[in-house]
């Protein structure tokens, strides 16, 4: 049977050209009135998946690779 993606991944994780996960960061949604415009900004981009997670995150999308 053919592997499926998980349709939430798909949405939320991009792969760079070099095979990296990149993943939203979190805290950016609501509740902003209380953070600083440090903290806004340094939430802006998205961050590199941790290594520990690659396994899994590869599990989710196997026709990325």
């Amino acid at each position: 049977m053919k592997a499926k993606s998980h349709s939430s991944a798909k949405k939320r994780i991009k792969i760079t050209g070099s095979g990296k996960f990149m993943l939203p960061k979190s805290n950016k949604s609501h509740l902003l009135i209380n953070k600083s415009r440090k903290a806004k900004n340094r939430n802006q981009y998205g961050q590199v998946a941790d290594a520990s997670n690659v396994v899994a995150l590869k599990r989710l999308l196997p026709g990325a690779f």
